[in-house]
């Protein structure tokens, strides 16, 4: 199952398929007892994309065998022990794909000549997104991190490797393995090396830094002055042979820290932005902005959610299930911000009360 959103993945979700591109979306639980469900729900969510695809006249037999048999395959492929708050299974002639996703999804089935994706779109906004680079003499490993969690990546050479069997030993007796190991050459070039292919990773999918090792580690990547000068540093070592939850322990302090700062900075652009009349506050008043591309950062309530219809250009509020409902209101808001250059940020659930959970600094 995929977790990590990069901009280049989105552009190729994006871009267009033969018809019919399918996406399915389930919620899905963590826990206990709820998740008992979660299997049944999926096949059934599933089974009706099969449906659609049956009844569907512009739907040739060759291609709805060959998505079914995607879908089959898709549904193989989940892992409901791991799942999160939301599932979605692309499928399409040819190929499919896995998304768990850390934010809960109406559940539906589409049926278009494009993936849905606002919903990955959302949910990748509210992880707030982070790289862990953890650094070692021998090895240097990249982890992606979210909102609780961090896994590892298999990207851009990471993890990155170096056999350390021919370091002089006579020099190690004298000062001691790790002082040596950061003064050789050799480990010098290695991480240039990891620090010239962090640079490649944020090219393609720019995102906070982290970076975790001893002090000597951290004072020679500081002293290479690349792609990692400047990152976030946490003085830990053996991170880089550790597990994902060894690292996550270790930065999980400095990311709710920078999480509340965070918050309390939102807070008082929100109050400035009263003061000058560049405030929206609501659905239908920040969705009319959205549109208008006068949005320059929106906050949203972490987990805030709306069902609404469009009752001739304002939104309404709406029961699940009705006619022409939008159940992910919230996620279309979040995409078309992020679409036209605004910033957004999720905050704690609470903070936006006076704002009906979701509010808007104006560009004008």
């Amino acid at each position: 199952m995929e977790h990590a959103l990069s901009p280049a993945t989105l552009a190729e979700l994006r871009r267009p398929r033969p018809y019919p591109a399918v996406s399915v979306l389930a919620p899905t639980h963590r826990r206990e007892p709820d998740n008992h469900q979660d299997r049944v729900r999926l096949r059934n969510v599933v089974a009706e994309a099969k449906r659609q695809l049956e009844h569907d006249p512009a739907v040739t037999r060759e291609r709805r065998v060959d998505v079914e048999e995607h879908l089959d395959l898709a549904l193989a492929e989940v892992d409901l022990a791991h799942t999160e708050d939301g599932l979605v299974i692309f499928a399409a002639p040819g190929e499919h794909q896995v998304w768990s996703l850390a934010r809960p999804v109406p559940e539906r089935v589409v049926l278009s000549d494009t993936f849905l994706t606002r919903n990955l779109v959302s949910a990748q906004a509210s992880e707030r997104p982070f790289w862990v680079l953890s650094v070692a003499s021998d090895r240097v490993t990249l982890w992606s991190g979210g909102v609780d969690r961090v896994v590892e990546e298999h990207t851009s050479g990471f993890p990155m490797t170096r056999d350390t069997r021919n370091f002089d030993p006579e020099r190690q007796e004298r000062i001691g393995d790790v002082p040596s190991a950061f003064r050789d050459e050799d480990t010098k070039r290695f991480l240039r090396d990891a620090d010239t292919a962090m640079a490649a990773v944020l090219r393609q999918d720019p995102r906070p830094l982290y970076v975790t090792g001893e002090q000597a580690a951290l004072s020679l990547l500081d002293e290479i002055g690349g792609a990692t000068r400047g990152a976030s540093q946490v003085r830990h070592g053996g991170l880089a042979h550790g597990s994902h939850e060894a690292v996550w322990k270790a930065v999980r302090p400095l990311i709710e820290a920078e999480a509340r700062l965070s918050a309390d900075t939102v807070a008082e652009e929100l109050v400035r932005a009263r003061g000058r009349k560049e405030f929206a506050a609501g659905l239908d008043e920040v969705w009319q902005n959205a549109l208008e591309a006068r949005v320059r950062l929106l906050a949203v309530e972490e987990n805030y959610r709306a069902t609404v219809r469009d009752d001739g250009g304002h939104l309404v509020p709406a029961d699940s299930g009705d006619l022409d409902a939008r159940e992910d209101i919230v996620d279309e808001i979040v995409e078309q911000c992020l679409e036209t250059g605004a910033e957004v940020r999720f905050v704690p659930d609470g903070m936006l009360t006076d704002a009906d959970g979701i509010a808007g600094v104006l560009r004008y």
